[in-house]
């Protein structure tokens, strides 16, 4: 499982033109689900996603989580983000979690991340839908988390 964390001092997320999710200062996660991930992925990832220090402190430094500064999260699926480029000029899905799987473990995510932070605070957009994603992202802050080690760096180990 994999997000793409970006810090944000507000965003918003619109299918056909209307709202379906917004938040003030906090961070927008795009969640893309693998084939082989589960439960243990999703409350993994959605721990590491709140408690991942990207926020200043009284004295600039990034050293505040989700948790600390109380802020929002919108989550949006995301399964783009498993497209292999490395052949050819269009990128393979092959990786990418099929539609039933992938659902279920951004609910577990989502679930699990309001668990954490509280219901209010986490919103979503719409699974499978055509969504436009406004932000403004602050910093920028831009981080990738992943439930499980890039295959690379675990045969290195």
């Amino acid at each position: 499982m994999r997000a793409l964390i970006q810090r944000v001092k507000q965003c918003r997320v619109l299918v056909e033109g209307k709202s379906v999710a917004s938040a003030g200062a906090g961070l927008l996660i795009l969640l893309g689900v693998k084939t082989d991930d589960g439960d243990e992925d999703a409350k993994y990832l959605a721990a590491r996603c709140a408690a991942l220090r990207v926020f200043d402190d009284a004295e600039g430094k990034m050293n505040l989580s989700l948790r600390d500064v109380r802020g929002e999260a919108v989550v949006v699926s995301q399964f783009t983000l498993y497209g292999d480029t490395r052949k050819g000029n269009r990128p393979s899905y092959t990786d990418a979690a099929p539609p039933a799987l992938a659902e279920r473990l951004y609910e577990a995510f989502v679930a699990s991340l309001r668990n954490d932070l509280g219901d209010a605070r986490v919103q979503t957009g719409v699974f499978r839908a055509l969504m436009d994603v406004h932000l403004v992202n602050d910093g920028p802050v831009t981080v990738m988390v992943e439930s499980k080690p890039p295959a690379s760096a675990s045969s290195n180990r």
